[in-house]
């Protein structure tokens, strides 16, 4: 028993010490550092958008703020995500990290981790500049209404991350990096296509379509940007929901990248 436990300890070590290591590279490769151009974007808006919105200005700042927050959030996922595997390989350096009692599978989870901790301080610094630019427009009236929707565009970045490193643990990074661009559209779209499936009359299309709505993930489930810019918060049903359901995708996501990984040539 003591020495399962050390095991396991010793694994939870390895994987924590390879998120860090990850975090530290994104902040050198300076992914953090537009977060500034960002602030200061937002700010701007806040500031020249009163007199072009008629009264409207802060639903146009949420709006526009966590929309940005999504595609600049994905972005990062996507590139980065593709990078943390390709890289090692192409730098020849995962013959020196697996010459080290470190297993591909803590590789591929200390990767994906690092990665999301990233995230979370880029989503959390967004939000942020968000929040000061509601404070500055009309006193912050909308400034908790955002912050459940903030979760929500996390728990899907930490999906489309995931995604990224699917692709990259078999695939080139131009091809990877396009493949997770196609999921992130294809899956904020995913009830529009099964509304579709529903009303084709071929009924190959539909099984087709079906398919492709069951397999890729459902990101519409972390879709509440237009409700937040009404003062709406999301249910503590749909953040519960959303949670397992990110957690549960992304676990068999990391699965089948170690699954894959682990039986990857690099020779």
């Amino acid at each position: 028993m003591n020495q399962e436990n050390s095991v396991r300890i010793s694994i939870s070590n390895t994987i924590r010490s390879i998120a860090l290591n990850t975090f530290r590279e994104a902040v050198r490769d300076r992914v953090l550092y537009n977060l500034v151009v960002f602030v200061l974007l937002i700010t701007a808006c806040a500031i020249f958008l009163g007199d072009l919105t008629a009264g409207q200005e802060p639903r146009v700042i949420v709006n526009l703020g966590l929309s940005a927050m999504l595609i600049f959030g994905a972005f990062i996922s996507i590139f980065v995500g593709v990078s943390l595997v390709s890289k090692e390989i192409e730098k020849r350096t995962v013959f020196a990290i697996f010459a080290k009692p470190i297993g591909r599978g803590e590789f591929i989870v200390g990767k994906y981790l690092g990665l999301c901790l990233t995230l979370l301080i880029n989503v959390l610094v967004m939000g942020i500049g968000v929040s000061l630019a509601l404070w500055y427009v009309e006193g912050g009236a909308l400034v908790g209404s955002i912050w459940g929707t903030i979760v929500l565009i996390f728990l899907q970045l930490t999906i489309l991350t995931a995604v990224a490193i699917l692709f990259s643990s078999f695939s080139s990074p131009a091809l990877s990096a396009l493949l997770a661009f196609f999921v992130f559209v294809i899956g904020n779209f995913s009830a529009s296509l099964k509304d579709l499936a529903t009303h084709l009359g071929s009924s190959g299309a539909k099984i087709f379509f079906g398919i492709i709505y069951y397999l890729l993930p459902n990101l519409a489930h972390f879709s509440f940007i237009t409700n937040a810019a009404n003062n709406e918060t999301p249910p503590a049903a749909m953040l519960g929901g959303a949670f397992l359901y990110a957690v549960v995708y992304n676990i068999i996501l990391i699965s089948l990248t170690v699954l894959i990984f682990s039986r990857r040539n690099f020779k």
